[in-house]
């Protein structure tokens, strides 16, 4: 498994928009996430999949450590969480 650690993760929601947005992606089979440490764990892939996994996870509003994390991307993950909470029930 490959392991990003990404900031804004805040519940469940999240998480469930996380995985799904990560699993419509060519290549990724596996998605777990952890809440208390904000990390992703995809199944092993090409470093394209892997830098196209990063970007997906920053249009959701979730970048990767270290990456900005601008207002739009704190703005995009509360919309993200707030989705995922609704398609979660």
């Amino acid at each position: 498994m490959t392991t990003i650690n990404i900031l804004n993760l805040k519940c469940n929601g999240c998480a469930s928009t996380i995985k799904k947005g990560l699993l419509s992606l060519e290549g990724v089979n596996e998605v777990e996430v952890t809440l208390e440490n904000s990390e992703i764990k995809i199944n092993e892939v090409s470093e394209a999949i892997f830098t196209n996994v990063k970007k997906k996870l920053s249009k959701m509003g979730y970048p990767e450590v270290g990456d900005a994390n601008t207002m739009m991307h704190k703005a995009k993950s509360f919309v993200s969480c707030a989705s995922g909470k609704m398609s979660a029930e």
